[in-house]
């Protein structure tokens, strides 16, 4: 994170808190892995966020030890492992009395949350999305309903079927036993941080989540600060993204089975790399210099993987939040091949009328200055938002082999760019924390369905925990 960003946060954060040195715990789903994901960059900032204040945090995971986590002693935060399914948790947290609690993920507050309720009932319980998990859920069983049909009816057909790549995630059912898992995770919680406006969007509008309980939190970006390298010092195509993501690895099918061997007809000189963490066997039995498919696994820098390549390319079929790799495509300089997916929650002004959620605000109001081949049909967009292997190829050799239109697509990444970077809250996330704490119970007594919630809701993972704790001291 740039010394400029955590000025600027820093400023905003000790304005707003009135409450002195703050004890913050955070209950991490995973370990932090900043060069793996996006998910693991947003971490990391968030605690950054609130150490940049003079606040003590103490980061908690049952998650197994990683390699590619950060350093976090380095960073002056102290970290402990815990031990589902015990109330060795509930004594120590009651020990380190925080004054907040982040929840990395509903599935982590289903397990901590109402130990902490039992144990610091005045703490401040913040949920951090990174997605929402059901959207993404949804958006896959819909592609997995729709693969199966294609099968289907192409063994009945009397003519090729055309592959839209991202239809099929439209068709999602937001009204699941997962959405009502993490909903209720959201309302129980005193605050829930949302990383995209369409689905701050989506739980106001459909779930009719309080606005009080949201705060809109969107990745942290980093200064444009590096000169790129321009067109002529770039070559090839480029994808990034943890093989452990099922969009990731379902983009990378895409691109081996139907992207890629498009966009090889019509630029036979270029190479696609594709990188990413934790790469499994049957991804790299997919590398094939012959047909410049390169399986090339953990980049060290991805900022310099994506400089260096004249485009980068993301197949999404499905998923949920912000893509981290488009933002730092962006940031860049790189045009990017991507579809409605993976635009989503970056651009909602020029994505809106192709997803399936309306968008609470628009991020930016740009518009392309330059026509383009299809402007009646091609929304502006730093690169093309795509539907189809076809017009995947098309847009890559017209980026690929005019120096004008890959210039033109590249500013205007960078100015969708700084667009997403000043979007956001009129108040920062300290004041909003700030408010809560000055009176923790009157903000949850205007919260009539979490106090119904906490009611009834947990009962059930509450006693099996203790029931799975009594057993496992039996043994």
């Amino acid at each position: 994170m740039s010394e400029g960003m955590l000025q600027g946060m820093s400023q905003g954060m000790s304005e707003g808190m009135s409450q002195g040195v703050m004890q913050v715990v955070v209950i991490g789903y995973v370990w932090p892995e900043p060069n793996s994901s996006a998910a693991g960059q947003n971490m990391l900032a968030l605690i950054n966020q609130f150490l940049s204040y003079g606040h003590n945090v103490t980061f908690m995971t049952a998650a197994t030890d990683s390699i590619h986590k950060t350093d976090l002693d380095n960073i002056g935060v102290s970290s402990e492992a815990v031990a589902l399914n015990c109330s060795s948790f509930n004594e120590r947290i009651e020990k380190l009395s925080p004054n907040v609690v982040i929840f990395d993920r509903y599935m982590t507050e289903e397990q901590f949350s109402w130990r902490v309720k039992d144990a610091c009932p005045s703490a401040i319980r913040i949920l951090n999305t990174e997605d929402l998990h059901s959207l993404r859920q949804a958006r896959h069983d819909a592609v997995k309903a729709h693969d199966n049909a294609l099968r289907a009816s192409k063994e009945t057909a009397a003519s090729p079927v055309v592959a839209h790549i991202a239809n099929a995630a439209k068709e999602a059912d937001y009204n699941t036993p997962l959405a009502q898992r993490e909903i209720a995770a959201i309302l129980r919680c005193d605050l829930t941080l949302v990383i995209s406006r369409t689905e701050y969007a989506l739980l106001t509008d459909y779930y009719h989540v309080p606005a009080k309980q949201l705060y809109y939190h969107p990745l942290n970006l980093a200064t444009v600060t590096d000169k790129a390298p321009d067109f002529q010092k770039r070559t090839d195509i480029v994808t990034i993204g943890n093989f452990r993501h099922a969009p990731n690895w379902d983009a990378v099918l895409q691109l081996k089975q139907t992207v890629w061997p498009a966009i090889k007809k019509v630029l036979p000189q270029a190479n696609l790399h594709i990188y990413g963490a934790y790469p499994p066997k049957k991804a790299t039995q997919l590398h094939n210099p012959k047909t410049g498919f390169y399986v090339d696994g953990w980049a060290e820098n991805a900022h310099d993987v994506i400089a260096n390549a004249k485009l980068l390319i993301a197949p999404l079929r499905f998923g949920a939040g912000i893509k981290g790799k488009i933002l730092e495509a962006m940031r860049c300089g790189t045009p990017t091949l991507t579809t409605w997916v993976g635009a989503e929650g970056i651009a909602e002004s020029i994505a809106e009328e192709m997803s399936p959620i309306t968008p609470l605000a628009a991020s930016s109001s740009l518009k392309s200055t330059e026509a383009t081949e299809n402007s009646a049909t091609q929304p502006a967009w730093g690169g093309a938002i795509c539907d189809t292997p076809e017009d995947f190829a098309k847009h890559a050799a017209r980026f690929y082999n005019s120096e004008e239109s890959w210039s033109s697509a590249s500013k205007l990444g960078l100015a969708l760019y700084h667009a997403f970077e000043n979007d956001k809250e009129s108040e920062t996330l300290a004041e909003r924390v700030a408010i809560i704490a000055s009176d923790v119970n009157a903000h949850r007594k205007t919260l009539f369905l979490q106090g119904l919630l906490w009611h009834q809701t947990l009962n059930a993972s509450k006693y099996m925990s203790q029931w799975i704790e009594a057993k496992n001291q039996n043994l």
